[in-house]
């Protein structure tokens, strides 16, 4: 504790002198630049001006593209996303939506309801295309993948197949029959099976978002799927 006590004072004192020495520069500099006429004026705000101009493109550089980052997609080869602090915003909305919901955790054969899993899933798809559209798409980023890519990924390869096919069966048959319990659907085994399947496709996805927007632990914060 003695020792840490004493590298804060010395970091203090540091800071200090750094300050006062800075201050003085900056002093004979404003001084120095007063003194100036004619063209070796003209050429001091010219240079200021030209450091100015590099900080701000600089900033905005950073801001429109910040790092890549090298994402795993199960039956596809590895994906190098552009990061930026914009859609690293998106991702982690997307990420939350994702393992918030009832659609990602498992369903046993047994437990839960098949009807509640859909619905769960069609929100989510709802949910996730209309956050991309009030983001907009990532600009200043070139050919790199971006957080929409992944995203609408998603929706297109897991989700929407599955809920396209299951959605309309389980429909028809809750129609025909009102007052049966859903576990005599025909249809129940298999489309659990095949939940399954598309459940566990869904988190690699949603794990990719979370590495995008820098979580650290994902599986730590998908509960129970993390067993997956």
């Amino acid at each position: 504790m003695s020792d840490l006590r004493h590298r804060r004072v010395y970091t203090r004192w540091f800071a200090l002198l750094v300050g006062l020495v800075t201050g003085a520069v900056v002093g004979f500099a404003v001084y120095w630049g007063s003194q100036l006429t004619g063209a070796a004026l003209f050429m001091l705000c010219g240079t200021v001006a030209g450091g100015v101009a590099a900080l701000v493109f600089y900033a905005y550089s950073r801001t429109m593209y910040l790092t890549e980052l090298t994402v795993s997609i199960p039956n596809f080869t590895d994906l190098t996303f552009a990061v930026t602090p914009s859609n690293e915003g998106v991702a982690w909305r997307l990420f939350v939506e994702s393992v918030t919901r009832v659609s990602t955790q498992p369903l046993t054969e047994g437990t839960g309801v098949v009807r509640e899993t859909l619905n769960s899933l069609y929100s989510l798809f709802q949910s996730v295309r209309q956050t991309l559209v009030e983001a907009g798409p990532t600009a200043g980023v070139g050919g790199t993948q971006t957080v929409e890519h992944l995203a609408i990924g998603m929706l297109n390869a897991q989700m929407r197949p599955f809920l396209a096919k299951w959605h309309p069966q389980l429909l028809q048959w809750e129609r025909v029959n009102p007052d049966v319990p859903e576990s005599q659907w025909p249809g129940n085994a298999q489309c659990r099976a095949e939940l399954e399947a598309m459940r566990l496709g869904l988190l690699d996805y949603v794990r990719g978002l979370g590495q995008l927007a820098g979580v650290r632990n994902i599986d730590v914060m998908l509960g129970r799927s993390a067993d997956q």
